[in-house]
């Protein structure tokens, strides 16, 4: 598989969902979605393509809440990595623990730290706070 069929294909599923896609250089590409998009282009990219997910991303900016969902496709070098902003209050987006089992414990901190609520996770408890940090402060908001 080239690059640009990756890309061509992300395209073409995401659809009218599809909100940017910045080819950064011949081993980066960031693909920003609409949050309804995310299960569908994740299972392309871990189910059909066999991409490695290395690990996800969160970060509290002033529009919303930014999650990145990085994904190395090894045999040709390049990380795509999956781009949705939340935008507040209703910072949810659909869990990909049912797509990808590995994602668990990285939703669960980005839940943790900032707040996000991934619907469908099957266990949102506490992983780096203590368990009785209080409900509702997350430390890497800026509201907070």
């Amino acid at each position: 598989m080239k690059k640009a069929e990756v890309l061509e294909n992300i395209k073409v599923r995401s659809g009218k969902d599809l909100v940017e896609l910045t080819d950064r250089s011949r081993r980066r590409v960031y693909v920003t979605i609409k949050k309804e998009a995310l299960p569908k282009i994740a299972r392309y990219l871990f189910n059909d393509i066999k991409a490695r997910f290395v690990t996800a991303s969160g970060v509290d900016t002033k529009n919303g809440i930014e999650i990145l969902y990085h994904f190395s496709i090894d045999e040709i070098g390049l990380i795509v990595s999956l781009r949705v902003v939340l935008e507040k209050p209703d910072i949810s987006v659909e869990s990909l623990t049912s797509i990808m089992k590995c994602a668990e414990w990285i939703e669960r901190e980005i839940h943790e730290m900032l707040g996000v609520e991934f619907k469908g996770h099957p266990n949102l408890k506490h992983l780096l706070l203590k368990d009785d940090w209080p409900e509702g402060s997350y430390p890497l908001r800026r509201d907070q």
